[in-house]
């Protein structure tokens, strides 16, 4: 059996964001873990750029707007834009696209 169509797979959303302070991988994942504890949200790209640190993180699309008002409520995370295809927000955000591990 294959995998589900492209129709069926959950719609998801992408969210880049800014953090206020300088934070690790680890810690920005329980922050997230914390402003949405049962959701679906995944971490997927952090980087300083210009003494700022910049993240993209995947949330369904049913959950969506709730994750970017509780990160809109919470002080130490700045929501900069949101698309359906990562390649967008990452453009926005000017971040490269990471190498193929192989």
């Amino acid at each position: 059996m294959g995998a589900p169509s492209k129709a069926k797979r959950p719609k998801r959303r992408w969210v880049g964001i800014r953090t206020i302070e300088e934070i690790d991988r680890e810690n920005l994942k329980s922050l997230i873990n914390q402003i949405m504890p049962s959701s679906s949200a995944k971490l997927y790209d952090l980087k300083i750029v210009n003494g700022e640190n910049l993240a993209i993180v995947r949330i369904n699309l049913a959950e969506y707007r709730i994750f970017i008002s509780n990160c809109e409520a919470d002080n130490r995370l700045e929501t900069i834009t949101t698309s359906g295809k990562i390649r967008l927000v990452r453009d926005r955000l000017c971040l490269p696209k990471p190498k193929l591990r192989r």
